[in-house]
């Protein structure tokens, strides 16, 4: 899928996200990180540094697409092949499914 971000003077597009645990449910707004919209969500996710560096906040990506602002954050070479996202720094651009990571 294309990445769908507009620039800043249309309106920001509004896609579904979940935890796979749980089957929890929260927006996710492309012109904000996924942790952000987690939070207005209400749900609770591990986080510290909020600019994907400390990884606290990993996560799998079941399924869905993301984008980031900064240069591949930090992730291994293995990680980023397991599907894991920064959810902090991770802005979506579709419907995603996410699940704690465990290595």
């Amino acid at each position: 899928m294309a990445d769908t971000m507009r620039d800043n003077t249309q309106t920001p597009l509004l896609y579904i996200a979940r935890l796979a645990l749980g089957n929890e449910q929260f927006d996710a707004w492309n012109h904000q990180p996924l942790l952000t919209s987690l939070e207005q969500g209400g749900l609770e996710w591990p986080s510290s540094c909020r600019n994907g560096t400390c990884r606290t906040c990993i996560g799998q990506l079941v399924s869905g697409e993301v984008r980031y602002q900064i240069e591949w954050p930090g992730l291994s070479t293995d990680e980023k092949l397991a599907g894991c996202i920064l959810p902090c720094v991770a802005f979506p651009c579709s419907d995603v499914v996410l699940h704690p990571y465990s290595d």
